[in-house]
């Protein structure tokens, strides 16, 4: 393994988002080692999850030699917090006693990984930083920049619970019974209706196929629901639902006009959905996405969590292993701080 940590690489935000000088660490893993790393974790969790959580630490003091076991490999399991920091720095003395004792609070939902950049410079040249203390996450080797500067433990606090939450719905948790390392969503955009190309065994995937095509919003939903009777959470029968759902949202209302409306008042909820709606029906599911990440940002409260949350569901219909989602995803974690 290389002591090296490698320079930005350009081609890791393929579509254009701002990451804020975030750098595709992910590069500096060899996708076999990657492989064989993530089948081994996945069965030591499996083994002893409780033991597992455990081990994933509290806080690591990380320099070059271990930055790929101690940050890029654990990111795989639990979402990584780097603290960039210096002795010298005021925010740092500041700002590092709050993140250890968070850290230590949540034992194992996510990893402290502290830099001293005055030893360790060239990590610091790696994520681009302009400020010190500057905090980091990693998730599946993926940057996400949180914030720079010390801050209210408070927000810190909804920061680090927000990128929980993130993680989770990409995989990423320590807790059992999350995804499965390595698990893939079913992406649905290919077809009209999931599973109605290929062969289903419960005969209520013909019933929705056809409900679909009449425009039988109800039928389709009440068919799905049927299915999901018989088989509690089949994925093509819950991106089903959703996906009707889209349409219905959509049916009798004039795409212009609503994109018109979302765009002249980037704080209005509905109108973004609607929009993003639109957007995703017409295929832009990366216009999509970056409207309802514009409306996190500007939003707060009730309207925030919608906002995010309809984006959510819009990710579980495109599918988590989408490049689209994947880069959406980092630009949702910048949103929410």
């Amino acid at each position: 393994m290389s002591s090296q940590v490698p320079p930005p690489n350009p081609a890791a935000n393929p579509a254009g988002l701002s990451t804020r000088g975030a750098v595709d660490l992910a590069a500096l893993a060899q996708a076999r080692e990657q492989q064989k790393a993530a089948a081994e974790r996945a069965e030591q969790r499996a083994a002893n999850p409780e033991a597992f959580a455990a081990a994933a630490g509290a806080v690591v003091d990380v320099t070059v030699a271990d930055f790929q076991a101690e940050v890029i490999d654990r990111s795989f399991d639990v979402p990584v917090i780097v603290d960039l920091w210096s002795a010298s720095s005021p925010g740092s003395q500041q700002l590092s006693p709050v993140m250890e004792k968070l850290a230590q609070e949540d034992a194992g939902k996510w990893v402290l990984a502290k830099v001293n950049v005055d030893a360790e410079p060239s990590i610091a040249q790696a994520f681009q930083i302009q400020a010190i203390p500057t905090v980091v996450a990693l998730i599946k080797g993926q940057p996400v920049p949180l914030f720079q500067s010390a801050m209210p433990e408070a927000q810190i606090r909804q920061v680090i619970d927000e990128l929980i939450n993130v993680a989770a719905e990409n995989g990423v948790s320590a807790n059992p019974g999350s995804q499965a390392e390595g698990e893939e969503s079913v992406a649905t955009d290919a077809d009209p209706v999931p599973g109605a190309d290929e062969p289903a065994d419960d005969p209520g995937f013909d019933a929705a196929f056809e409900a679909f095509e009449a425009g039988d919003w109800d039928g389709v939903e009440a068919a799905y629901r049927d299915v999901l009777t018989r088989l509690p959470d089949d994925p093509d029968a819950t991106a089903g639902l959703t996906r009707a759902a889209l349409m219905r949202r959509t049916s009798g209302h004039d795409q212009s006009a609503a994109i018109a409306a979302a765009d002249a008042n980037a704080t209005d909820v509905q109108a973004a959905v609607l929009a993003a709606d639109f957007a995703l029906q017409d295929g832009d599911a990366r216009g999509a996405f970056a409207r309802l990440v514009a409306t996190v940002k500007v939003t707060g409260g009730d309207e925030r969590k919608a906002a995010r949350e309809h984006l959510v569901s819009l990710f579980e219909l495109v599918g988590n292993q989408d490049p689209d989602v994947v880069a959406a995803r980092t630009a949702l974690a910048n949103a929410l701080y």
